[in-house]
Parts: C-alpha cells; sequence; structure tokens
C-alpha cells in the first residue's frame, strides 16, 4: 500500500491561509436537571454553624428567609444516590449529540468542565482518576481515537471556557467537532451546617459546537477571559464542616461570599464590555445575557453594573432570562442548562432566533472570568 501523502507542514499551512474562514457555531444543545427538588423548607431542620464553629443564634427559619430574600433560591436539584458527576454529563451530552444530529464518531474533542470529579453518595470522596471527560467518552461508547478528551478545572466559568478553547481548536482548522459539556454535583461537597450549602445544587448541561466555513459574522464572535490569582485564589476553598462534631473529617466546599460578590461586581461587567468590544458590538445590540446563575441580588447588580458602564439606562428583564430560583447554582452547569431550556422552548417567552445576537458570561472560583459574544445563524 503507497504511504499516504499528507503533504509539508508548510504546504498544510498555506492550504489553511487560503480556505474560507472558519466559525464556530452551537449545533445541538442538552441537558440533565435531576427528578429530585429541595425545597427550602428542607432545611428547616438543619442546626447552621458560623465559620468559629459555634452554632448560629437564630433559628433556621430566619435563615432561610433571609438567605432566599438574598438568593432568590426557593429551590435547587439534587442527584439521585445511583448517579455521579460522569454518569449526568453523559446524559447530557447524549441529549446534545440527539438533538444535533451528529455522529458522536465525528467528534474531535470531548471536554467536560467540572471542580470535584465524580464525588460517590456513599463515602463523598472525589474520585478524579480517569478523567471525566474519559468516562464520558467511554460511556457514549465512541471509539475514534482522534475524538481528545480532557478536563477543565475552572471553577463556575469552566464551560464557557470549554467553549471558547473548542472554538481556538475548530477556528484554527485543528477539528471539526466538539462536544464541551458542564457537570457538577455540588450537593455531594456542600457542609449542611454552613447557609450557604443552601445555594449549591446539581446538573449537567452540553453543547456539540462545530465549525463551518463562511465569511458571514455568525457563531462565536469573541471571547474574553481573566484569572486574579494575588488576592482571590483562596476566596473558595475546601475546609471542614463548621460543626466540629459533624462527619469523619472530609473536606466541604467554603467560600467568601462577600469577597466573591464584590470581585463579581467589579470584574464581570468590564469583561462583558471586553468580549463586546473586540465583536465591534454595542449592550443595545444584545437580544440575550447569558449569566452565570450564581444568585439572583448579584446577577441583578451584574446587570446594573454592566449598564452604567456602557452607558445604557436599564435593559429589559427578559433579555436575562434566570433560572436559579428554581434550579439553585449547579456551577459549571448553570449557563448550559440555561442555553437547553431557551432553545428548546422551556422558559416561557424566551427565544433565540437567527441573526439574534447573545452575551455568555460567568465568574468564580474566585478569581476567574469570562464572557463570550454569539450571533445565532
Amino acid at each position: 500500500m503507497e504511504p499516504v501523502d499528507t503533504g509539508s507542514p508548510g504546504r498544510r499551512c498555506q492550504e489553511l491561509s487560503m480556505r474560507t474562514p472558519s466559525r464556530s457555531v452551537i449545533v445541538g444543545t442538552g441537558s440533565h436537571l435531576p427528578a429530585r427538588s429541595i425545597p427550602n423548607s428542607d432545611f428547616l431542620e438543619h442546626e447552621f454553624y458560623g465559620p468559629d464553629g459555634t452554632p448560629i443564634d437564630r433559628p433556621a427559619a430566619e435563615i432561610i428567609e433571609k438567605f432566599e430574600k438574598i438568593t432568590g433560591i426557593t429551590e435547587r436539584r439534587w442527584v439521585s444516590d445511583d448517579l455521579v458527576t460522569s454518569d449526568i454529563a453523559a446524559i447530557a451530552a447524549n441529549d446534545a449529540l440527539e438533538s444535533s444530529g451528529v455522529d458522536p464518531e465525528s467528534l474531535d474533542y470531548v471536554i467536560v468542565a467540572h471542580n470535584f470529579g465524580d464525588v460517590h453518595a456513599e463515602n463523598r470522596r472525589s474520585d478524579l482518576v480517569p478523567s471525566l471527560a474519559a468516562r464520558v467518552k467511554s460511556i457514549l461508547r465512541i471509539a475514534n481515537p482522534r475524538a481528545v478528551c480532557y478536563d477543565i478545572p475552572f471553577g463556575c466559568p469552566g464551560w464557557l471556557q470549554g467553549l471558547i478553547q473548542a472554538d481556538c481548536f475548530l477556528t484554527a482548522g485543528q477539528g471539526k467537532r466538539a462536544l464541551v459539556i458542564g457537570a457538577e454535583t455540588l450537593s455531594r461537597v456542600s457542609d449542611p451546617h454552613d447557609r450557604d450549602s443552601m445555594i449549591y445544587a446539581d446538573g449537567a448541561g452540553a453543547v456539540v459546537l462545530e465549525s463551518i466555513p463562511t465569511d458571514d459574522p455568525v457563531g462565536i464572535l469573541c471571547h474574553a477571559a481573566r484569572s486574579d490569582t494575588i488576592e482571590h485564589a483562596h476566596l473558595l476553598r475546601m475546609g471542614r464542616s463548621y460543626n466540629p462534631d459533624y462527619g469523619d473529617g472530609g473536606l466541604f466546599l467554603k467560600m467568601r461570599g462577600h469577597k466573591l460578590y464584590e470581585y463579581a461586581l467589579r470584574t464581570l461587567p468590564q469583561v462583558i464590555e471586553d468580549a463586546l468590544g473586540k465583536a465591534g458590538v454595542v449592550l443595545g445590540d444584545v437580544k440575550k445575557v447569558l449569566l452565570h446563575q450564581a444568585n439572583a441580588k448579584m446577577d441583578d447588580a451584574i446587570v446594573r453594573r454592566l449598564c452604567k458602564r456602557c452607558g445604557v439606562e436599564t435593559i429589559a428583564s427578559e433579555i436575562v432570562p434566570m433560572t436559579v430560583s428554581w434550579l439553585g447554582n449547579s456551577s459549571v452547569a448553570t449557563l448550559p442548562t440555561l442555553l437547553d431550556l431557551l432553545q428548546k422552548g422551556r422558559l416561557p417567552g424566551q427565544a433565540l432566533t437567527g441573526g439574534d445576537l447573545a452575551v455568555f458570561a460567568s465568574v468564580g472560583a474566585g478569581m476567574n472570568a469570562n464572557a463570550m459574544t454569539y450571533r445565532v445563524p
């Protein structure tokens, strides 16, 4: 058999430079929202402690009422005991593949954003080997060895960062299709004696991204990202339960909430403005602002600060669809599940149609923020 002539590197680069520019377009979305709904009333029997290890001297009902007023969260979704993060990631991925009609064997990348790996209900230990992307590729029975799979631990902005990376690969000619998933089971790493545990939720969302040759400004237009580590690297951390007598010494997710709020409010509007500027568009052109669903008060403050920076008096509430009130904060899953619900008509009065401009934005891990502009083909 004659060897295949793939051409010299110089020739391949020349051919790449002569071809029609490509754009990365979302061709399918999917999600998994756990069936188990946990209302705020489920926390009435909890005993909450402060960081100093002493019980908070207030009734649980009062703590919950204040929490709901600040965050807007009335319920959240938790996975059943038989599922782990890679399971729900694969469910969301399969949903996205089915909606796209794409052959899984044609994928060039399988990227999974998460932060804690597979955390099992029985022991709450993080399991990170093999990677979740490898597990998802195996569950989906993708045999193609050239479908490269890897994980992204980037805090709440991880799914969007995965989309940014995939866009860089595809527009550089290093592949045609990517499956980008965000999945998390935060209920397994939350301290039941910490008030912040009421924020956390579980879920998974996915998109299939495809490179198409076009001169039209569609698909992913531009993106921006930053990491501020000198003063903010430890605003989110793992630590012991606030109740000294709880658990077996395992670690739980802890955050310095007020500092995180300040960082988000100061940083994310600037990153969104950067992404808009790179694309040569203004906030008034945007049909939807899809924000990471952290909590209602923070997202509202981010939008108001963004409007001020961009010289816009205000934007209508329907431009910023929200799901945090009934889905809680599922970290990397909030954006892709929001998008899937929007695309499949499961958010009344919300839709994106051809030509619409959307902005995706997320902030988290105490130090990371990113944003992306996208025009629907």
